[in-house]
């Protein structure tokens, strides 16, 4: 058997040790690739996701903790806050924010393929709007369809009444986001027993809703709706009966606050005098 010169042994066993000795570096390098790409994409879903940025041209890069940004912009403000949202990102401990502003950018016109943040926006919408009908003790929400596209929600589906089609209708107007509502329900006062004996339960059973659900869904109908401070509003329950206590700006806020909360489903009253304008 013929032996391979020794010079050749000790240059692969060289070749060995400094491949060898280099998979940690390796390691670490596409570990850090890895975190920088996370990184990015949190950046730029919260970007897509604000209505204030998303039309924007902006672009990401993280390198070791570093972001830079580029990009255009109309107000001061907006760049402000993509430097914030990059600082809000676990890791991040540097912005180069090189987004230019310009008061004459005007961002591109939307296509007929909608961006990743007006999708999960209608999406978001569709959901307060079908929750808000489902914690209503006034609307058959189950049997109402509805559909949100740039913000514009379309209903569709049947009611019993024309007081229970307008209401759902208010209940998604002023739904935060929605640019305008479609009311395409249809009045039909002779839906199946079923469908009306159904109702009357969920009503009926409205003094066994606990007092915790209740307040949960009054607290969260106020926070999916527009024209009142739901986050300035706070919110108790005791045997069926809802206190409404915090600052509103007009008695328009006051009326429509209570008027929500007397919507849902088991509150059989509303208490409002310490909700104050």
């Amino acid at each position: 058997m013929n032996k391979p010169p020794r010079n050749l042994l000790l240059a692969s066993a060289i070749a060995l040790v400094m491949v060898t000795s280099s998979f940690p570096a390796i390691a670490e390098t596409a570990s850090q690739d890895i975190t920088n790409a996370r990184q990015e994409t949190q950046i730029w879903t919260t970007f897509a996701l604000s209505p204030y940025l998303r039309a924007n041209d902006l672009k990401v890069t993280v390198v070791d903790g570093k972001a830079t940004l580029t990009g255009h912009v109309a107000e001061d403000v907006n760049k402000d806050l993509a430097k914030e949202i990059a600082l809000g990102v676990k890791g991040v401990t540097e912005v180069d924010n090189q987004i230019v502003v310009d008061a004459d950018y005007v961002p591109a016109k939307p296509g007929a393929e909608r961006s990743f943040g007006d999708v999960i926006e209608d999406a978001s919408i569709t959901t307060a709007v079908k929750s808000k009908l489902l914690w209503s003790k006034n609307t058959d929400g189950m049997s109402t369809h509805v559909q949100t596209q740039n913000g514009r929600v379309t209903l569709t589906g049947e009611v019993l009444s024309a007081e229970e089609k307008a209401l759902a209708g208010r209940l998604a107007g002023n739904t935060r986001g929605v640019m305008a509502v479609n009311n395409q329900l249809k009045v039909n006062a002779k839906q199946p027993s079923l469908t009306n004996s159904g109702k009357q339960a969920a009503h009926d059973a409205g003094e066994e809703i606990s007092d915790s659900w209740i307040t949960a869904k009054v607290k969260s109908t106020l926070l999916y709706s527009s024209n009142v401070p739901g986050s300035a509003i706070e919110v108790s329950t005791n045997n069926g009966v809802v206190s409404l206590s915090g600052t509103v700006a007009n008695g328009a806020e006051q009326a429509l606050a209570i008027e929500l909360a007397q919507n849902v489903r088991g509150v059989k009253s509303v208490q409002s005098k310490q909700l104050i304008f």
